[in-house]
């Protein structure tokens, strides 16, 4: 007890001053990891709902937001990791803002997103009631290197999950994993309602052993589907009353995805208890999260910020916004939070671009990124590796008229902070609902 004290007293302390410096999320969960190792389990394990871990390789901080959301509208207390610092110190980090010196949280649950890998560590120290597992596609090749490693990693997490496990049934390598659960753990699903699944292979990895082991829904299984009425609107289905039609305020057919996702593990939790309305309304009123798709007001015009990180995120994005004449920049960069080996790029089809150009590649790869633009046939105006100094040029350049930037994580982190203090935006971990 004194110990964990101790550990949360450097932690604030650490969490003032780096907010002071403009610091990253990750350093105060550090500082009291280092003290205490087992902070987590002591704050953690006696939540009286229980502990949700959010984990996959694409959509984990829209889906989280979204979950915490639906959660706290049926009367939920719950606690969470807002900024996306997705490791266990940027969990540890989240708690130091809530959590008093006694070391007791004020919550009923907790809902976590978590890096594959991470979320291992964090089973360690304390066991998940229950797992969402989103997806699996290629992602920081230089981490996870074979795709089937990171599906054995989500089979590892849901394997210690307690209570509940909740799958996609359209991603094989996350539906085989039903056979990984362990035994009175209940499993449930999410997927997309057989009339659209022709949008499926948008989103999806190929994957050539379908037969072996992948789940097919069971006709008395627990599911969620996503039924789209259009390209805005959707309806959630099964299990009881459908929860919709729900217009998000974030666009494309990934987040209505994530939204499907959030509603099946949102019913999993409460049970009994779960009312569709309440559900919708929630849905409906999120905003999208922090560079997922945010649109920030420049002096009275549009500015979209999309993350992209690996092929299929850029693949969907690219689907969602790429044909619309807005001026567009991107922004690469190679740091570890991103993965080092971007040869990704290669495996993106940016056709959809060369209407209209970009207007500016910047980052670390900003001119491997206009080299690959090249290849595609687009036309690239300016390339700037300096990415606050792109960032000036762009606004300069293209003020009056709605902007988009496309960019990996760590480049969009730093955008963000250049454009918070610019227009006066809230800060990471002070995202509207």
């Amino acid at each position: 007890m004194i110990r964990s004290t101790l550990a949360i007293t450097a932690g604030k302390l650490a969490r003032g001053v780096s907010r002071l410096r403009g610091g990253g999320s990750a350093l105060p969960g550090l500082v009291t990891e280092r003290i205490d190792p087992g902070i987590l389990g002591h704050t953690l394990a006696d939540l009286p709902g229980g502990i949700v871990v959010v984990t996959g390789t694409n959509g984990k901080t829209t889906t989280t937001k979204m979950l915490v959301a639906l959660l706290r509208a049926h009367g939920q207390r719950v606690f969470t990791n807002p900024t996306g610092s997705n490791f266990t110190r940027g969990v540890i980090s989240a708690m130091l803002a809530e959590i008093p010196l006694s070391g007791r949280l004020d919550a009923d649950w907790a809902v976590l997103e978590l890096d594959e890998a991470h979320a291992l560590h964090f089973a360690a120290a304390v066991a998940p009631t229950h797992a969402l597992l989103l997806n699996v596609a290629r992602d920081q090749l230089d981490r996870f290197a074979e795709i089937d490693q990171t599906a054995e990693l989500l089979a590892r997490l849901a394997a210690q999950a307690t209570t509940g496990v909740v799958l996609n049934v359209d991603d094989s390598f996350v539906s085989r994993i039903h056979s990984r659960v362990a035994e009175g753990v209940t499993v449930a699903w999410f997927g997309v309602d057989p009339t659209c699944a022709d949008r499926l292979p948008e989103l999806q990895e190929a994957d050539v052993r379908e037969a072996d082991g992948a789940a097919a829904l069971p006709d008395s299984a627990e599911a969620a589907l996503l039924l789209l009425q259009d390209e805005h609107t959707f309806t959630v289905t099964g299990s009881g009353a459908d929860v919709g039609p729900v217009t998000l305020r974030q666009r494309g057919l990934a987040a209505m995805i994530n939204a499907t996702a959030a509603t099946a593990t949102a019913r999993a939790v409460l049970g009994d208890d779960f009312e569709p309305g309440v559900a919708a309304t929630a849905l409906a009123t999120v905003t999208p999260p922090f560079g997922r798709g945010e649109v920030i007001d420049i002096d009275g015009h549009p500015l979209e910020l999309v993350l992209v990180k690996n092929p299929a995120g850029f693949t969907v994005a690219l689907g969602t916004y790429g044909t619309e004449p807005v001026a567009t920049m991107i922004a690469i960069n190679d740091n570890y939070a991103d993965g080092r080996d971007v040869s990704w790029l290669y495996d993106v089809s940016f056709e959809s671009l060369q209407g209209h150009g970009v207007a500016l590649t910047s980052g670390v790869r900003g001119w491997d990124m206009a080299l690959r633009l090249r290849y595609d046939g687009v036309e690239v105006a300016h390339t700037e590796p300096d990415l606050d100094l792109a960032l000036e040029q762009f606004l300069r350049e293209h003020a009056g008229e709605p902007t988009r930037i496309f960019c990996t994580y760590t480049a969009m982190m730093q955008l963000r902070r250049r454009l918070a203090a610019r227009y006066n935006l809230a800060r990471f971990g002070e995202d509207s609902p």
